[in-house]
């Protein structure tokens, strides 16, 4: 499916971006999907927020143990002081995760694509699994920003082998929040991992604490349909939306069965098993 010309840009830059990958009917049918799994939620009493700036602080056994669930995670700026939510829990929530994939029927059948099968065996990931899956919604006015990270630090295995997969469900722009990468940045190390603690909770384990060269990221402003697939190594980040435009977004993380895979990282899969393309 790739060609050589592509598997060294890859290896080169770190990401690929494969225009077109999926069709405009595909994303629209993630796109309600997303809308039907948020109007059936019910937010009584979860208040779990996802934030890359406060991570550890913020991180809770609602986000620890969704790792074989559909769970939903709200925006920073969701909420007013008296803890009411601002407007609609459906311009609220920052993200869907982490099983959508083997849990939702829809999910299921776009994440186990024939094209998607090639892709991953064309980069040489063997006995791929499907570890997790996000559905993110970058919201109007509200969409948070995520901090310069690599992939490996939230996802770790031993020799490395994540590969994520960002699909644009809808048009990404500088203006609602696309995608930044710095080229190369992969060819560094990984400078971070974020472990369960002993004594609970979660913590980083620092390896480099060099400040990311951030004046060397590029902005990838993609269209619907494209797929920017993504080293485990690769610093890449996403500024704050304040426009009036959503950039839904979702994400497939794939690792190696021939690897191992730490029993401290942050997400721990019992029951179902992890499942590859079958």
């Amino acid at each position: 499916m790739l060609l050589p010309t592509q598997l060294s840009q890859y290896e080169r830059d770190g990401f690929l971006v494969l225009e077109d990958f999926v069709s405009a009917r595909a994303c629209e049918q993630l796109r309600k999907r997303s809308l039907e799994l948020v109007q059936a939620f019910d937010p009584t009493g979860v208040f779990s927020i996802f934030s890359t700036r406060e991570q550890s602080r913020l991180t809770d056994d609602y986000f620890l143990e969704s790792s074989d669930k559909i769970r939903f995670f709200f925006e920073e700026d969701a909420f007013l002081p008296n803890g009411q939510l601002r407007q609609s829990k459906e311009k609220s929530i920052n993200k869907i995760g982490h099983a959508l994939h083997d849990l939702d029927a829809v999910f299921d059948s776009f994440s186990r694509t024939q094209n998607i099968r090639e892709l991953i065996a064309d980069l040489g990931i063997e006995l791929p699994l499907l570890l997790q899956s996000m559905y993110i919604f970058k919201q109007p006015n509200i969409g948070g920003e995520v901090d310069c990270h690599q992939d490996g630090t939230f996802i770790y295995t031993e020799p490395l082998s994540t590969v994520g997969l960002w699909f644009a469900l809808e048009d990404a722009t500088i203006e609602n929040g696309c995608l930044w990468a710095i080229r190369g940045g992969h060819e560094s190390g990984l400078k971070s991992r974020w472990m369960r603690a002993t004594e609970g909770g979660m913590r980083f384990q620092i390896f480099d604490a060099t400040p990311w060269a951030e004046d060397k990221l590029e902005p990838l402003e993609v269209r619907e349909g494209t797929l920017i697939v993504l080293h485990a190594l690769l610093p890449h980040k996403s500024l704050a939306n304040r426009s009036a435009r959503s950039r839904h977004a979702y994400t497939l993380h794939v690792v190696s069965d021939k690897s191992q895979y730490p029993k401290d990282n942050w997400l721990q899969r019992t029951s179902p098993p992890l499942r590859g393309f079958d």
